[in-house]
Protein backbone atom coordinates (compact mmCIF):
# COMPACT_ATOMS: atom_id res chain seq x y z
CA UNK A 1 0.00 0.00 0.00
CA UNK A 2 1.39 3.26 -1.13
CA UNK A 3 1.87 6.21 1.62
CA UNK A 4 -0.42 8.84 0.70
CA UNK A 5 -0.95 12.14 3.25
CA UNK A 6 -2.91 15.22 2.57
CA UNK A 7 -2.54 17.79 0.31
CA UNK A 8 -0.36 21.05 1.39
CA UNK A 9 -3.60 23.17 1.48
CA UNK A 10 -5.59 20.63 4.00
CA UNK A 11 -2.57 19.93 6.04
CA UNK A 12 -2.08 23.90 5.96
CA UNK A 13 -5.72 24.36 7.08
CA UNK A 14 -5.40 21.63 9.60
CA UNK A 15 -2.34 23.06 11.22
CA UNK A 16 -4.00 26.09 11.90
CA UNK A 17 -7.20 24.52 12.90
CA UNK A 18 -5.35 22.31 15.57
CA UNK A 19 -3.13 25.33 16.67
CA UNK A 20 -6.71 27.41 17.41
CA UNK A 21 -7.86 24.31 18.89
CA UNK A 22 -4.44 24.23 21.64
CA UNK A 23 -4.53 27.89 22.68
CA UNK A 24 -7.89 27.38 24.36
CA UNK A 25 -7.03 25.55 27.30
CA UNK A 26 -9.17 22.21 28.26
CA UNK A 27 -9.45 20.20 31.50
CA UNK A 28 -6.13 18.35 30.61
CA UNK A 29 -4.00 21.39 30.51
CA UNK A 30 -5.58 22.74 33.83
CA UNK A 31 -4.51 19.61 34.68
CA UNK A 32 -0.80 19.60 33.87
CA UNK A 33 -0.79 23.44 35.22
CA UNK A 34 -1.50 22.69 38.38
CA UNK A 35 0.40 19.65 38.64
CA UNK A 36 3.68 21.70 37.61
CA UNK A 37 2.66 24.61 39.66
CA UNK A 38 2.57 21.99 42.64
CA UNK A 39 4.99 18.96 42.14
CA UNK A 40 7.58 21.28 39.21
CA UNK A 41 8.36 21.09 35.77
CA UNK A 42 9.35 17.55 35.74
CA UNK A 43 6.38 16.07 36.72
CA UNK A 44 4.25 18.24 34.52
CA UNK A 45 6.14 16.98 31.76
CA UNK A 46 5.25 13.11 32.74
CA UNK A 47 2.06 13.95 32.66
CA UNK A 48 2.46 15.16 29.47
CA UNK A 49 3.90 12.34 27.80
CA UNK A 50 1.19 10.25 29.47
CA UNK A 51 -1.47 12.71 28.56
CA UNK A 52 0.27 12.16 24.51
CA UNK A 53 0.60 8.46 24.79
CA UNK A 54 -3.06 8.22 25.32
CA UNK A 55 -3.56 10.45 22.65
CA UNK A 56 -1.77 8.24 19.95
CA UNK A 57 -3.42 5.08 21.16
CA UNK A 58 -6.98 6.63 20.29
CA UNK A 59 -4.98 8.15 16.88
CA UNK A 60 -4.81 4.68 16.00
CA UNK A 61 -8.38 3.81 16.42
CA UNK A 62 -9.52 6.56 14.48
CA UNK A 63 -7.20 5.55 11.36
CA UNK A 64 -8.31 1.68 11.75
CA UNK A 65 -12.05 2.61 12.33
CA UNK A 66 -12.25 5.47 10.13
CA UNK A 67 -10.43 3.65 7.21
CA UNK A 68 -12.81 0.37 7.65
CA UNK A 69 -15.37 2.88 7.52
CA UNK A 70 -14.96 4.13 4.49
CA UNK A 71 -14.26 0.54 3.04
CA UNK A 72 -17.81 -0.55 3.79
CA UNK A 73 -19.57 2.46 2.86
CA UNK A 74 -18.68 6.00 1.35
CA UNK A 75 -21.84 7.20 2.44
CA UNK A 76 -21.33 6.24 6.26
CA UNK A 77 -17.90 8.27 5.97
CA UNK A 78 -19.47 10.76 4.90
CA UNK A 79 -22.29 10.76 7.48
CA UNK A 80 -19.60 10.66 10.11
CA UNK A 81 -17.71 13.48 8.94
CA UNK A 82 -20.73 15.74 8.30
CA UNK A 83 -21.81 14.53 11.69
CA UNK A 84 -18.17 15.17 12.77
CA UNK A 85 -18.48 18.94 11.81
CA UNK A 86 -21.82 19.10 14.03
CA UNK A 87 -20.03 18.26 17.16
CA UNK A 88 -17.27 20.51 16.25
CA UNK A 89 -19.23 23.33 16.50
CA UNK A 90 -21.21 22.32 19.75
CA UNK A 91 -17.84 21.89 21.57
CA UNK A 92 -16.80 25.42 20.06
CA UNK A 93 -19.72 27.33 21.23
CA UNK A 94 -19.66 25.26 24.78
CA UNK A 95 -15.99 25.99 25.04
CA UNK A 96 -16.52 29.54 24.65
CA UNK A 97 -19.85 29.98 26.65
CA UNK A 98 -18.39 27.68 29.75
CA UNK A 99 -15.94 28.96 32.59
CA UNK A 100 -14.04 27.17 34.88
CA UNK A 101 -14.75 27.95 38.48
CA UNK A 102 -11.50 26.76 39.85
CA UNK A 103 -8.27 28.26 38.53
CA UNK A 104 -5.67 25.60 37.77
CA UNK A 105 -3.43 27.13 40.42
CA UNK A 106 -6.20 26.37 43.37
CA UNK A 107 -5.83 22.53 42.41
CA UNK A 108 -4.82 20.66 45.35
CA UNK A 109 -2.95 17.74 43.83
CA UNK A 110 -1.35 14.77 46.15
CA UNK A 111 2.06 14.06 45.28
CA UNK A 112 3.29 11.38 42.89
CA UNK A 113 5.64 9.47 41.48
CA UNK A 114 6.82 9.82 38.05
CA UNK A 115 5.92 6.34 37.15
CA UNK A 116 2.31 7.33 38.23
CA UNK A 117 1.99 10.79 36.78
CA UNK A 118 2.70 8.82 33.46
CA UNK A 119 0.24 6.47 34.40
CA UNK A 120 -2.13 8.75 35.33
CA UNK A 121 -2.09 10.59 32.27
CA UNK A 122 -2.10 8.15 29.63
CA UNK A 123 -4.91 6.41 31.48
CA UNK A 124 -7.33 9.37 32.15
CA UNK A 125 -6.71 10.29 28.34
CA UNK A 126 -7.13 6.37 27.06
CA UNK A 127 -10.69 5.83 28.57
CA UNK A 128 -11.96 9.61 28.28
CA UNK A 129 -14.90 9.18 25.29
CA UNK A 130 -14.30 12.45 24.51
CA UNK A 131 -11.24 12.23 23.29
CA UNK A 132 -11.78 9.42 21.01
CA UNK A 133 -14.84 11.18 19.64
CA UNK A 134 -13.10 14.73 19.06
CA UNK A 135 -10.60 12.42 16.83
CA UNK A 136 -12.98 10.70 14.75
CA UNK A 137 -15.16 14.41 14.50
CA UNK A 138 -12.07 16.21 13.85
CA UNK A 139 -10.04 13.64 11.84
CA UNK A 140 -12.05 13.29 9.04
CA UNK A 141 -12.58 17.11 7.90
CA UNK A 142 -9.61 16.91 6.34
CA UNK A 143 -9.16 13.79 4.78
CA UNK A 144 -9.69 13.32 0.95
CA UNK A 145 -10.86 9.66 0.15
CA UNK A 146 -10.10 10.12 -3.32
CA UNK A 147 -6.39 10.36 -2.34
CA UNK A 148 -6.65 6.86 -1.33
CA UNK A 149 -5.40 5.39 2.25
CA UNK A 150 -7.33 6.96 4.45
CA UNK A 151 -5.49 5.32 7.32
CA UNK A 152 -2.53 6.95 6.38
CA UNK A 153 -3.78 10.13 5.93
CA UNK A 154 -5.94 9.88 9.35
CA UNK A 155 -2.31 8.64 10.55
CA UNK A 156 -0.25 11.46 9.28
CA UNK A 157 -2.89 14.28 10.78
CA UNK A 158 -3.41 12.24 13.91
CA UNK A 159 0.58 12.21 14.62
CA UNK A 160 0.72 15.89 13.36
CA UNK A 161 -1.62 17.27 16.28
CA UNK A 162 -0.36 14.83 18.92
CA UNK A 163 3.18 16.30 17.78
CA UNK A 164 1.27 19.86 18.26
CA UNK A 165 -0.22 19.03 21.53
CA UNK A 166 2.95 17.64 22.95
CA UNK A 167 4.86 20.78 22.47
CA UNK A 168 2.01 23.34 23.67
CA UNK A 169 1.51 20.98 26.57
CA UNK A 170 5.02 21.15 26.97
CA UNK A 171 5.45 24.73 27.12
CA UNK A 172 2.72 25.06 29.65
CA UNK A 173 4.45 22.83 31.72
CA UNK A 174 7.82 23.97 31.64
CA UNK A 175 6.10 27.73 32.00
CA UNK A 176 3.45 26.68 35.29
CA UNK A 177 6.34 24.63 36.76
CA UNK A 178 9.02 27.67 36.48
CA UNK A 179 6.03 29.52 38.43
CA UNK A 180 5.51 27.72 40.91
CA UNK A 181 9.17 27.23 41.49
CA UNK A 182 9.20 31.06 41.85
CA UNK A 183 6.23 31.75 43.72
CA UNK A 184 7.63 29.22 46.42
CA UNK A 185 10.85 30.81 46.71
CA UNK A 186 8.80 33.84 46.46
CA UNK A 187 6.65 32.73 49.72
CA UNK A 188 9.72 31.39 51.41
CA UNK A 189 11.43 34.38 51.51
CA UNK A 190 8.35 36.36 52.66
CA UNK A 191 7.84 33.82 55.76
CA UNK A 192 11.80 34.33 56.36
CA UNK A 193 11.58 38.25 56.17
CA UNK A 194 8.07 38.41 58.11
CA UNK A 195 9.46 36.58 61.03
CA UNK A 196 12.84 38.26 60.95
CA UNK A 197 10.28 41.36 61.60
CA UNK A 198 8.44 39.92 64.26
CA UNK A 199 11.93 38.79 66.05
CA UNK A 200 13.12 42.79 65.66
CA UNK A 201 9.91 43.66 67.14
CA UNK A 202 9.64 41.37 69.95
CA UNK A 203 13.43 42.40 70.63
CA UNK A 204 12.10 46.46 70.73
CA UNK A 205 9.74 45.39 72.94
CA UNK A 206 11.32 43.75 75.51
CA UNK A 207 13.66 46.26 75.73
CA UNK A 208 11.12 49.02 75.49
CA UNK A 209 9.82 47.42 78.53
CA UNK A 210 13.45 46.43 80.27
CA UNK A 211 13.81 50.79 79.81
CA UNK A 212 10.20 51.86 81.30
CA UNK A 213 10.88 49.36 84.14
CA UNK A 214 14.07 51.10 85.52
CA UNK A 215 12.24 54.17 85.48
Amino acid sequence: MDIVIPNAASIGVFAVAAILLLLTPGPAVLYIVARSVEQGRIAGLASVCGITTGTLVHVLAAALGLSALLASSALAFAVVKYAGAGYLIYIGVRRILSRTDTPAAQLELPRRSLGRLYRDGFVVNLLNPKTALFFLAFLPQFVDPSRGAVAFQIAFLGLLFALMGLTSDGLYALAAGTAGRWIKRKGHSLRSERSAMMRRWHRHHRTSAHITAQH
